[in-house]
């Protein structure tokens, strides 16, 4: 046998290594589809499954750990068991469409948009919170939810400020912020001069559009590459173990396997690489979450 394991042996590894695995995926991911119905608990547990990806839910992880061990069970290795795992649970997200992204593009188009609308508003002659109650019934599909919402709390009797402090933290972005710190001063002060503040701030939020649009289309050509190398890398391995298993001979053994684990692992960090790089860090929010949510819950509720 020179070192080489029977196959019975090492589909039995495989397996069971891969059972191991899938179990314990099984179960981090029920805990995070399933934490927020938890009582709420401190504990490393917890905070491990509150890092976990949202994407990662509990269909997802049964099926990546059933194809998870059926490709040990074929192939023999149990290592290959635990990267088609780990693949299926990392790469559809890396590889799919950047969806974060573009959704985080559309939200900037839409603040510029409104931003521009309540320009044109204000222009005609109308007040602030008119101007804030005219445009949100015509509201950019990307903020049409946050902008409803903003206007029902106006029409309710909420306090404008409140009620835009509130609309801040529904959309969560910073550019929202600079829009709403402008919008919050001029409805506390009565500031002068606003419908050309508000027109240089849209002029401002196109620019950034224009920049991350360019940013993404790079990202997508980066994606694409990625996209390519590891379909021909998978299409290659497929093949060889269905047409020429023979030629895979040599990752039967102990060592073949370190090998293989080797590289899966000098995968998983030049992905991981491409993930940080192409990360873009959001600028500090000028409304801060805890701050700007009391603040608001406060006014919201002390008015009726």
């Amino acid at each position: 046998m020179g070192g080489q394991l029977g196959a019975a042996t090492w589909a039995g590894a495989a397996v069971a290594c891969g059972a191991v695995f899938g179990l314990g995926l099984v179960a981090i991911g029920y805990g995070t589809v399933r934490r927020a119905a938890r009582e709420k608990r401190t504990g490393p547990w917890r905070t491990l499954a509150a890092r976990l990806p949202a994407q990662w839910t509990t269909r997802r992880v049964v099926l990546a750990t059933t194809a998870g061990v059926v490709a040990g069970a074929l192939t023999t290795w149990p290592v290959a068991a635990v990267l088609t795992t780990v693949a299926l649970l990392t790469l559809p997200g890396l590889l799919g469409p950047d969806r974060a992204a573009t959704r985080c593009t559309e939200r900037m188009e839409a603040l510029s948009t409104w931003t521009e609308m309540l320009r044109d508003t204000l222009s005609a002659a109308a007040g602030l919170e008119q101007a804030v109650l005219a445009t949100a019934d015509i509201a950019p599909a990307a903020l049409e939810t946050e902008l409803r919402r903003l206007a029902a709390g106006v029409r309710s009797g909420h306090p404008l400020p409140a009620a835009l402090r509130a609309f801040a933290e529904d959309v969560d972005d910073p550019l929202a912020d600079v829009l709403v710190a402008a919008l919050v001063m001029a409805a506390e002060q009565q500031a002068s001069q606003l419908a050309p503040l508000l027109g240089e701030l849209a002029e401002s939020v196109r620019e950034q559009v224009a920049i991350r649009q360019r940013i993404d289309a790079g990202r997508a050509s980066v994606r694409t590459g990625v996209r390519v190398t590891v379909s021909v890398t998978l299409g290659m391995v497929v093949g060889l173990v269905v047409f020429n298993r023979p030629y895979l001979g040599p990752f039967d053994t102990l060592t073949g396997q370190a090998v293989l684990a080797v590289v899966g692992v000098l995968f998983a960090a030049s992905f991981t690489y491409l993930t940080v790089i192409g990360r873009i860090d959001d600028p500090v929010r000028l409304i801060g979450s805890a701050t700007s949510r009391s603040t608001a819950s406060a006014e919201l509720g002390g008015t009726r």
